[in-house]
């Protein structure tokens, strides 16, 4: 196994004599994993265990949210871009969203 990754690195490293194709494509090119499955991150991202593209949106109250850049804060019906804590103060990148009667 140890050998296999060495001359994969090699290969991937200094590039192959011809022209990429498919297998070596997939071995060298960068993919995130969502759970069970891979992904390109430059066209999708992981969202609740499920892959998903870069444009979905989703509701929070009556605001929209772009679920791979931004998240949801329930309690208080903000979005904030993702990674940030809901527990933070409000910012200026915060956008205050009331609750669907």
């Amino acid at each position: 196994v140890l050998a296999a990754l060495c001359i994969l690195t090699l290969v991937c490293s200094h590039g192959a004599p011809v022209s990429p194709t498919g297998a070596h494509l997939m071995l060298c090119q960068s993919h995130t994993r969502c759970g069970n499955k891979f992904y390109d991150p430059q066209q999708h991202c992981c969202y609740d265990d499920a892959v998903v593209s870069l444009g979905r949106t989703q509701k929070c109250g009556n605001c929209t949210f772009r679920v791979c850049f931004e998240q949801c804060c329930p309690w208080t019906f903000v979005v904030k871009v993702k990674g940030q804590k809901c527990s933070l103060a409000l910012s200026s990148d915060d956008k205050v969203c009331s609750s669907v009667s």
